[in-house]
């Protein structure tokens, strides 16, 4: 079963991708940290319900990784926008086995946080990045459950592609969450409407 965990803003920079979601949600980010494994860094927003927001970049100081990034940073342009979304698994063995498609293993650790990730040998997620990346937590308490709580509640998460219907299908049999909705779009995108204090946002 995937749980959807978080939803991620990506940026050519951390700089852009944490003003972008400051900017859209009034809100400032908590730290996060470098992921050394594939040569990014982040910065994080714990939203209601156990989820977070993640703003994600290459680390241009860090020296690049021996493989493709995670997330098709390697390939990423344009201005910063939420373009993923990563839903946890128990385990991340028996999903890939289901969702081979999802990618292959990767153990990452940052400080006393541990995950295995689902990534793709050239880091592009199926459906022209709008699979959602799977991960397995190795910890006690979840990072959605640990980071300090925004006032603020997905209320809905948009995934818009030519095949959206296809998407859908294949995801049906793993995937219980009523804030998703597939969408059939000429092109590809991601978009996410959060709710609080008698306001709405859109990402």
């Amino acid at each position: 079963m995937l749980t959807l965990d978080h939803i991620a803003v990506l940026g050519t920079d951390l700089a852009g991708a944490m003003a972008y979601c400051q900017t859209k949600l009034a809100l400032e980010m908590a730290a996060g940290g470098k992921h050394a494994r594939f040569g990014t860094h982040n910065r994080l927003i714990g939203l209601q319900d156990r989820i977070y927001l993640e703003a994600v970049a290459i680390d241009h100081d860090a020296p690049a990784p021996k493989d493709a990034r995670w997330f098709g940073l390697d390939h990423f342009s344009g201005v910063p926008r939420l373009d993923k979304w990563i839903c946890r698994v128990p385990d991340i063995k028996s999903a890939l086995k289901a969702l081979p498609e999802a990618g292959r293993p990767v153990h990452v650790t940052r400080g006393e946080l541990s995950w295995t990730m689902a990534v793709p040998a050239d880091g592009q997620l199926p459906w022209d990045g709008l699979f959602p990346a799977l991960i397995e937590w190795h910890v006690k308490d979840l990072p959605g459950d640990m980071l300090p709580k925004a006032d603020r509640c997905l209320e809905q998460l948009v995934v818009s592609h030519p095949d959206a219907s296809g998407l859908a299908t294949r995801l049906a049999p793993f995937l219980e969450e009523p804030r998703i909705r597939f969408e059939t779009a000429p092109t590809a995108a991601l978009s996410a409407t959060l709710s609080g204090e008698d306001m709405s946002w859109t990402l």
